[in-house]
């Protein structure tokens, strides 16, 4: 369970497109919402995503238009 006892939904998705200040679109592979804007967390922030890289992306449930890319399948 993450920091503070919230819950998160981890969805697998592609990016779309590298947008500024180290945010991404990225495409759902299921849910309600077609995209999230998404950052890279902690020491995956190095890792190098291209439009096209399949990842996984951790969406709190208070903010579902935003999330976390935790890791590149």
């Amino acid at each position: 369970m993450p920091e503070g006892g919230r819950e998160t939904l981890e969805v697998e998705g592609t990016v779309r497109e590298a947008l500024p200040n180290a945010l991404f679109r990225v495409e759902l592979a299921a849910g309600t919402r077609a995209a999230v804007t998404a950052h890279v967390a902690g020491e995956s922030s190095l890792l190098r995503l291209r439009p096209g890289d399949p990842v996984v992306v951790e969406i709190a449930p208070y903010d579902a238009g935003r999330g976390r890319i935790v890791r590149r399948r």
